[in-house]
């Protein structure tokens, strides 16, 4: 495939494991994940004699059964045209295929690389991209450093080094900023932007609140599955209280799922509105007059739509006693076992939890939460996936508009969660560094920032990183940092949200919409010196997509967001 003796047998078991896939149906087992040792960055490959290019296609014969259960998926084959060409055939018209794949989730890996470290998942903790910045060191529990890539095919990083750090607590961040150890942080807390604001050797940057806060309840156990028990809980929280008392300007109480601030979002019925005499009138009915016990679940990473998660949960817990006699205790979650809990559908009580834009379409946040695939609040409601089906196919407008119309409707009737906040937030940094920006999808871009005269770029954020390998991660902290080093077919636009060209040079559809046909850009390397090819992106798509494909490894094997963005597994897990 490339062009070393060594690159050309990874190729041959690369292709080897497509064959067995499509032959057996059977993954192999993963090995443990390797926790022990410091990451190292991916050994350096010395080029030597040519390999004929094999062209791959996934799946190799035939394509994922469209419409046929237990398949949900939009994805019906992927194909290595050439060596610089790659085509997506969808099962219906795919309208958001540029921001899709221009999230960081759907970055590219090298084949070869794929196959010889995911087996033992060392890819976890060291990456192989294409990006600005390539490992450096990882201390766990202390530090990720990232190096900048002399062979990168853009712009060159202005700084030399980016250093990651974290700390739970907002007040920790600025202080770290403010005593000069950091040179910008994430997320400062609702209380201290304004300091920021008035001291002149800081900068504070706004970041517009696409996203939301959510209370998750689990359809399929009691009382949850009482749909009038889930209308009374939305309609018995005073939501502006908790914004006035807790978030920042710039949010706000939100009145669909997705921001209204996304094309075709807030389309139809707004959710319910605070009413306690009706909400204990539905309690009364579903036969829980005197309330019950349950939990608030979360975990403790501050985000823009979660400022003080301690502070917010305890003041959901006090106005469902006081409004509706509803008993909730407090229960911290760590965030990997959390999310995995979700994604199986195994949480009970209320979930705090919610989802800051990945790309700017209501897809984005409402096909991951409530789409055929999701069972993140129970078995999933098939009148709202359908809609969302339509929604996410049709090419006109007015089409959209009324298919999102429909699927809110849908999920202010039956309400799997109760739609809270959409909260403002920001960055701060260090006056002197320059090109600081917030994104409004949390992937700011360090190579286009310069600390001053200092070599290193020092960013503070919520959480540790829970890998670096983010085809199988969701979390902000794991994604900003895989973002530096790998890189998708699209990019997003520095400090904004439209699809602009990253490893493809362009991305163009046929009339309907069904099948995209991307060029690859020339003269890319990896950071072990492999080069980039389509076969990379075929295999990088096929791991991720197919649960019995033997790469389809992971940290936990969630692979969230190809269930999320493109409707489904090829080979969908039982249950």
């Amino acid at each position: 495939m490339h062009e070393t003796p060594r690159r050309a047998r990874l190729a041959a078991l690369a292709a080897t494991a497509v064959l067995v896939v499509a032959a057996c149906g059977s993954a192999t087992t993963p090995t443990p994940a390797v926790t022990s040792a410091p990451a190292t960055a991916a050994p350096t490959v010395a080029p030597s004699a040519a390999v004929e290019y094999k062209a791959m296609t996934y799946p190799e014969t035939g394509e994922a059964p469209c419409g046929v259960a237990p398949y949900t998926g939009n994805l019906k084959k992927i194909t290595a045209l050439d060596a610089k060409t790659v085509e997506f055939q969808m099962c219906q018209p795919e309208v958001a295929f540029l921001a899709k794949v221009a999230f960081a989730a759907f970055g590219i890996s090298d084949s070869d690389y794929l196959a010889a470290h995911a087996p033992d998942k060392s890819y976890l903790d060291q990456p192989n991209g294409t990006g600005p910045y390539k490992l450096k060191e990882w201390s766990k529990g202390n530090r990720v450093v990232l190096e900048a890539f002399d062979g990168y095919w853009g712009d060159k990083a202005l700084s030399k080094f980016v250093e990651f750090r974290w700390s739970e607590e907002a007040a920790q961040r600025l202080l770290e900023l403010q005593s000069g150890n950091v040179d910008g942080i994430d997320n400062p807390g609702t209380s201290d932007i304004a300091t920021i604001k008035a001291d002149p050797t800081l900068a504070f940057k706004e970041r517009a609140g696409l996203n939301v806060l959510y209370l998750g309840m689990n359809v399929d156990i009691k009382p949850w599955d009482d749909v009038r028990v889930r209308q009374a809980v939305a309609m018995g929280i005073d939501r502006q209280q908790i914004v006035d008392n807790f978030y920042p300007a710039g949010s706000e109480v939100a009145t669909h799922f997705t921001p209204c601030a996304i094309a075709f979002a807030c389309e139809g019925e707004a959710t319910w509105d605070f009413n306690v005499a009706e909400a204990k009138r539905l309690m009364t009915e579903a036969g829980y007059p005197d309330g019950f016990k349950t939990k608030i679940t979360f975990r403790t990473a501050v985000r823009g739509y979660l400022p003080e998660p301690p502070v917010i949960a305890t003041e959901i817990a006090q106005q469902l006693k006081a409004n509706l006699g509803i008993d909730a205790t407090i229960d911290v979650m760590e965030s990997g076992a959390l999310f995995a809990a979700q994604t199986d559908g195994t949480l009970d009580g209320l979930v705090m939890l919610g989802w800051g834009a990945d790309y700017p379409d209501a897809s984005n946040f409402l096909d991951y939460h409530f789409g055929a695939a999701s069972k993140r609040f129970g078995t999933p409601f098939d009148d709202i996936a359908a809609a969302l089906v339509k929604g996410g196919s049709a090419s006109a407008d007015a089409d959209r508009a009324a298919a999102y119309g429909e699927a809110n409707n849908k999920i202010k009737e039956h309400v799997p969660a109760v739609i809270m906040v959409h909260g403002g937030s920001g960055t701060a940094w260090k006056a002197d560094v320059t090109g600081a920006h917030s994104s409004p999808l949390g992937n700011e871009q360090f190579a286009k920032m310069k600390a001053g005269d200092r070599d290193t770029l020092v960013w503070d954020q919520n959480l540790e990183p829970l890998s670096l390998y983010c085809g199988d991660e969701s979390d902000g902290e794991a994604l900003r940092a895989c973002e530096q080093i790998t890189e998708s077919l699209y990019a997003y636009e520095l400090g904004g949200t439209k699809p602009i060209p990253g490893l493809a040079t362009e991305c163009k559809a046929n009339t309907d919409l069904t099948v995209w046909t991307c060029a690859l850009r020339e003269g890319v390397k990896f950071h072990d010196g492999a080069d980039f090819d389509a076969n990379d992106v075929v295999v990088s798509f096929a791991a991720a997509w197919d649960t019995k494909h033997p790469l389809h490894i992971g940290r936990d094997g969630l692979f969230d967001y190809i269930p999320g963005n493109f409707g489904g597994f090829l080979n969908p897990p039982a249950g």
